[in-house]
């Protein structure tokens, strides 16, 4: 990854490895119930954590937390309970993000972008920074691999499965050395040198949704 790291524009990033647990009730967007972020610099050639953060998010009183959802996460309705809802979850992560620039880093980005996009009221800091998709580095990185899941790619390299699996922080820890793994072999197969190869091969831009139309009333005020 050294060569990487030379590159001005990514020395000077943040990424920020990113996490949610949801639920996916039918006919609405997923709603947050947690959700973890490790901060990571680049430094002498790798990368060293520079901060972290993790949360319960409590749902709308309209969304349950089903057996199923417990069996995944185990996180239950009795731990949501007391929890913040994700406006001010989002609005404190937000406050943290004084030192830009950033990328946010998912294993399939595109879950965690739509989940940021649908709090950006909340959070505008990080709905409108660019993404690095983990899944994306592996498949330039690893063709042929069958299996791109974060548990495959565990296994390729030697990565034990954590404790708490499908818990967010368990899970942005794993993600973050498999990471760390793939943007260095990326750097040794000539993948990519610079920040601008590596956005060219993993980068997504934020996602946005369109404003709801104007109603009689707003248009009164």
């Amino acid at each position: 990854m050294e060569q990487l790291t030379r590159d001005p524009r990514f020395a000077e990033l943040t990424l920020l490895v990113v996490d949610f647990e949801a639920l996916t009730p039918a006919g609405r967007p997923a709603e947050p119930i947690e959700v973890a972020v490790l901060a990571l610099r680049p430094a002498g050639g790798g990368l060293v954590e520079a901060g972290r953060s993790e949360a319960l998010i409590r749902p709308p009183a309209d969304v349950p937390v089903t057996a199923s959802d417990v069996r995944q996460t185990g996180i239950t309705a009795k731990l949501l309970a007391h929890a913040a809802p994700a406006a001010e979850v989002m609005a404190c992560l937000d406050a943290h993000l004084t030192g830009p620039p950033y990328r946010i880093v998912a294993h399939h980005a595109a879950t965690e972008a739509g989940l940021i996009a649908h709090q950006a009221a909340h959070c505008p800091v990080l709905a409108g920074t660019r993404l690095l998709d983990t899944i994306r580095l592996a498949k330039a990185v690893l063709p042929g691999l069958g299996s791109y899941r974060l548990d495959a790619l565990l296994g390729h390299y030697g990565i034990p499965r954590p404790v708490g699996r499908h818990r967010a922080m368990p899970d942005v820890e794993v993600t973050a050395r498999v990471l760390a793994r793939l943007l260095s072999d990326g750097c040794v197969a000539g993948r990519w040198h610079t920040l601008l190869g590596l956005d060219a091969v993993a980068g997504r831009p934020p996602k946005r949704f369109a404003a709801p139309p104007a109603t009689e009333q707003d248009a009164l005020f």
